[in-house]
């Protein structure tokens, strides 16, 4: 675990994508935040997972109502927020964050559990967050639930926006990537 993230929880944290959840199997997972589409079946990976306690969410990768989508609803960040409340008193040791790709929707989810106990550091956990997975482009709408429901007055989603645009300058195909899924207003032109 990098220095930066052990300054904001006291567990390790993973973030990945669906096709890489078999490397987590034997990693001594302990939580497990899994968030997928609404149509996406049974995750059957899990059963070669040690026990372990998950929280499953069903929602879409979108950042705005789209027919036929479901959007984040600030209710499911409300959920997870409840989820990170939990860790501790758990006594988690190893929480594993993942999404369809594992760029969006879990990066958005590891983003909040980082900042939820972090008032003032929303910068530092973007940092953090590159620590864990440097490909990352956390979903907005979930980031402003978050910055809400935590009572950010905007800087949770300001520091998200700031770390769209080092991404932007750092890896030019995930805007390329993200402009193609139909997010491109999300892409800094700056």
């Amino acid at each position: 675990m990098s220095a930066r993230i052990a300054k904001l929880v006291p567990y390790r944290l993973s973030i990945c994508g669906l096709h890489e959840l078999d490397g987590f199997c034997e990693d001594g997972v302990s939580h497990v935040v899994s968030i997928l589409d609404t149509g996406h079946g049974t995750v059957e990976v899990f059963e070669r997972f040690g026990p372990h306690h998950r929280e499953d969410f069903r929602f879409d990768d979108v950042v705005e109502e789209l027919p036929g989508r479901l959007l984040p609803s600030e209710d499911e960040v409300a959920r997870l927020l409840r989820f990170g409340e939990r860790l501790a008193a758990d006594g988690a040791d190893h929480v594993l964050v993942h999404c369809f790709m594992g760029v969006s929707r879990s990066t958005a989810a590891a983003a909040i559990l980082l900042a939820q106990h972090n008032p003032g550091r929303e910068p530092d956990v973007f940092e953090a967050l590159n620590d864990i997975r440097p490909r990352n482009w956390p979903n907005r709408a979930m980031i402003g639930h978050a910055d809400r429901l935590l009572g950010r007055e905007g800087a949770l989603f300001r520091a998200m926006v700031d770390q769209h645009r080092s991404i932007t300058r750092r890896y030019p195909d995930m805007a390329e990537l993200i402009r193609s899924v139909g997010r491109g207003h999300e892409v800094p032109t700056d």
